[in-house]
């Protein structure tokens, strides 16, 4: 992972970035291992609050990198490029899709920071946080169609939740690159920031100071939310609630409010 994944650990707020800068962060096999390798670190991470997902260098993430296109093209094609896609090998995914679900997958809120580019799979792993901030100068393409291929780091479970379907279909059908401004207005961006990073971090730190405990029971509930119809999603709303009231950092919580005092909440274990 040290040379595709840097990772900094800082009062509770992970900052995750890409650090294959020479190619923009194109994605490999082993940038795939080395994001996949990430999440699971930080899954069990102790103390851990709120992750920052960025990109070293001029891009965020450029997609598939042309190595393993040309793997994808040697006798054998795909078993040749990125093995069988059909067999769940993590989960609920297959490997190359766990590198955008495993951001959905961790406890804790995601932020992504996205500057120049997020193509292909960079713009799926991108959708994979629970929130995007872009730079003004970010780009965005669903690009697979350009390659003859489909969206398939779990794009399409992603993008149906965040824009219209009709959108989500142009833009699968046409794979045309767009904007910050135009992309916040489609629903894939939160907020456009001229520092994307910085912005992402003041918010991850924002996120960090709130109840834990309560934070990893929103996340499960927004996470739950667009799978379930709405008798369980409101029974899973009373399971949270009865669960957080009156334990030790719902008190604290109210405690430090009332006394107008930083709180200071206990870690889940």
């Amino acid at each position: 992972m040290k040379d595709r994944i840097a990772i900094d650990i800082a009062d509770g707020v992970a900052d995750v970035r890409m650090i294959r800068a020479a190619k923009m962060n194109a994605l490999d096999g082993a940038m795939f291992d080395a994001l996949i390798e990430a999440g699971e670190q930080l899954a069990t991470m102790a103390g851990l609050r709120a992750v920052v997902l960025s990109g070293e260098g001029k891009a965020f993430c450029a997609g598939l990198d042309f190595e393993s296109f040309q793997a994808m093209m040697a006798p054998g094609g795909q078993a040749a490029g990125v093995g069988d896609l059909v067999p769940r090998t993590h989960g609920i995914a297959n490997r190359p899709q766990q590198t955008a679900w495993t951001w959905r997958a961790l406890p804790v809120p995601v932020i992504a920071a996205v500057h120049g580019v997020a193509y292909g799979g960079g713009f799926q792993i991108a959708l994979g946080a629970d929130i995007r901030i872009a730079a003004p100068d970010a780009r965005f393409s669903v690009m697979e169609i350009k390659w003859g291929l489909v969206p398939d780091l779990a794009g399409t479970q992603l993008m149906r939740h965040l824009a219209r379907e009709d959108v989500v279909r142009e833009l699968t059908y046409t794979g045309r690159v767009f904007g910050a401004e135009e992309a916040q207005r489609l629903g894939f961006v939160t907020r456009v920031e001229a520092d994307a990073r910085g912005a992402a971090l003041v918010l991850a730190r924002d996120i960090a100071g709130k109840s834990p405990t309560a934070m990893r029971a929103s996340k499960r509930l927004l996470n739950r939310a667009v799978e379930v119809g709405a008798e369980e999603g409101l029974l899973d709303e009373s399971r949270e609630q009865q669960a957080l009231i009156g334990s030790p950092n719902q008190m604290e919580a109210v405690a430090a409010n009332l006394a107008k005092r930083a709180p200071r909440f206990v870690d889940p274990s």
